[in-house]
């Protein structure tokens, strides 16, 4: 793998909690991992570029490129640092994921993080209309402590378990012995589901023990309820009219 490390400054970190939020279904750990660390005014401290990741870049403000990387921010949160990991790209090939995940890990690593937050959705192929907030353990004592903050255990949820960067980075801190949880967002995955990146940001606010401001989700949630409303009016419809027929 050949890649392109550039760092911007280098932060002393102390007690961090690295967050993961690379595109997925729904987006929502995306969603959720953008709004926080906008919200937070996270620096971006380093990038990475790599040919595991798309041969492109995407036309930004002012028509400036932006290339296809991995993007490391990082803030204070009361006692603490929080790094997030943000990227409009996840690797290409199951090789890559391995490779830039354990990459990025191992610079992660050398901060000895006190706590590993993978974020992602749990597309169920229907509507939801009220998402549950799912949650993965790389320590079954973990659970109790983060039930409290509405994230739920569900005995084989989600069905076929986690896949990607939110899948890697549970397993590489798991492997380390550093304690792990991944965050999973129901979601009908047809959707950029802002409903459940909502909830998910909330679950990760409780851990993080701070208040946000969650109202610009609200435009985007009243959009996916409408939205739901007509698919489940459309369903009804169907469902009359073959009772009929």
């Amino acid at each position: 793998m050949s890649d392109i490390v550039t760092w911007y400054s280098r932060p002393k970190l102390d007690r961090i909690i690295f967050i993961t939020g690379l595109p997925g279904v729904g987006n929502v750990g995306k969603i959720a991992a953008d709004f926080m660390a906008s919200k937070l005014e996270a620096e971006t401290f380093l990038t990475l570029m790599s040919d595991e990741l798309p041969p492109q870049v995407v036309v930004g403000e002012g028509c400036e490129a932006v290339p296809a990387e991995h993007e490391l921010r990082w803030c204070r949160v009361g006692d603490r640092d929080v790094v997030f990991l943000l990227g409009e790209y996840q690797g290409a090939t199951p090789q890559g994921q391995y490779q830039l995940s354990k990459r990025i890990f191992d610079i992660i690593v050398r901060y000895d993080p006190e706590l590993v937050i993978t974020l992602g959705g749990y597309g169920i192929g229907e509507v939801v209309t009220d998402p549950r907030v799912l949650g993965v353990v790389s320590d079954k004592s973990l659970k109790e402590g983060l039930e409290q903050h509405g994230i739920g255990f569900y005995e084989g949820e989600p069905a076929g378990g986690i896949v990607g960067a939110a899948a890697m980075f549970i397993a590489l801190a798991q492997a380390y012995g550093i304690d792990a949880v991944s965050i999973i967002g129901e979601t009908s995955g047809a959707i950029l589901d802002h409903k459940s990146a909502r909830c998910v940001v909330r679950a990760v606010l409780g851990i993080l023990s701070i208040e946000m401001d969650l109202s610009d989700f609200d435009e985007s949630v009243q959009m996916i309820d409408q939205l739901n409303d007509e698919v489940q009016s459309l369903a009804a419809g169907r469902n009359d009219l073959s009772y009929i027929g």
